[in-house]
C-alpha cells in the first residue's frame, strides 16, 4: 500500500459587496473574497493537499489565475479535476481535514453542509470529511476580518 499525505493552505483578502463562498457553499455575509475564481479558500486548501500529496506543485500551477478560462470559475469545478488527477494516478482519498479561520460570520451553521456538498464533489462518504472554524480571537488578518485562511490535510491510498 502507497500512502502519500498532503498539507494545503490558502489564504484570500476579505472585501466588502463579493459573494463568500467557502467549503463549496455561499454563505450570506457582507464581505467575500477578493479572487480570480469564487475565492473558495477552503477548496483550494483542499485541492493543494492533494496536489501536494502526489508532488504536483499547487493550484496555481494547474489553473493559472493568469488563464481567463479561471475567472470566477466555480471551484467546486476545480476540486473535481484536482480528484480526477488523483484517481488517474490510482489513488483514492482516504480523508480529509479541513479548518478555516475567519472572524465573522460564525460558521458552524453551515459546517454540514460544506461536508456534504465537498464529499459529494469528491466522491466520498461524508464522514471522511472534516470541516472545521476557527476565529483567532481577534488577531491577526483573519481577526480584524481582512482576510480569511484555510489548512487543509488529506490521506491519500493506493493499493499496489
Amino acid at each position: 500500500m502507497d500512502i502519500r499525505i498532503g498539507h494545503g493552505y490558502d489564504v484570500h483578502a476579505l472585501a466588502e459587496g463579493l459573494p463568500l463562498w467557502l467549503g463549496g457553499v455561499k454563505i450570506e455575509h457582507t464581505k467575500g473574497c477578493v479572487a480570480h475564481s469564487d475565492g473558495d479558500v477552503a477548496i483550494h486548501a483542499i485541492c493543494d493537499a492533494m496536489l501536494g500529496a502526489l508532488a504536483l506543485g499547487d493550484i496555481g500551477k494547474l489553473f493559472p489565475d493568469t488563464d481567463a478560462a479561471y475567472k470566477g470559475i466555480d471551484s467546486k469545478i476545480l476540486l473535481r479535476r484536482v480528484c480526477d488527477v488523483v484517481a488517474e494516478r490510482g489513488y483514492s482519498i482516504s480523508n480529509i481535514d479541513c479548518t478555516i479561520a475567519m472572524q465573522r460570520p460564525k460558521l458552524r451553521p453551515h459546517i454540514d453542509t460544506m461536508r456534504a456538498v465537498l464529499a459529494e464533489v469528491m466522491g466520498i462518504e461524508v464522514d471522511r470529511v472534516s470541516v472545521k472554524a476557527t476565529t483567532t480571537e481577534r488577531l491577526g488578518f483573519e481577526g480584524r476580518e481582512e482576510g480569511v485562511s484555510t489548512h487543509a490535510v488529506v490521506l491519500l491510498i493506493k493499493h499496489v
